[in-house]
């Protein structure tokens, strides 16, 4: 019953660690400037950091429902 729980754990943090890099990485070459007041305060480096997160989340969710999805296509013709 708890075979690939282990396997599905490792999936998941490595699917939310790769996708945070990737998107911090692209959130890089977004000018941030032009929406904050001050680009180098504390306040805009914690936005950046929970924008990145909130996209990362997104992007692994959909990732992982996708990787779901398609591991359960098996069972239909079943």
């Amino acid at each position: 019953m708890f075979d690939g729980f282990g396997q599905q754990a490792i999936v998941h943090i490595v699917a939310s660690v790769f996708f945070l890099a990737v998107t911090w990485w692209a959130l890089q070459s977004f000018r941030f400037d032009l929406f904050v007041k001050e680009p180098n305060s504390p306040k805009a480096k914690v936005l950046m950091i929970i924008v990145t997160i909130a996209i990362a989340q997104l992007l692994s969710s959909f990732f992982l429902d996708y990787l779901h999805s398609s591991q359960m296509l098996r069972f239909l013709f079943e």
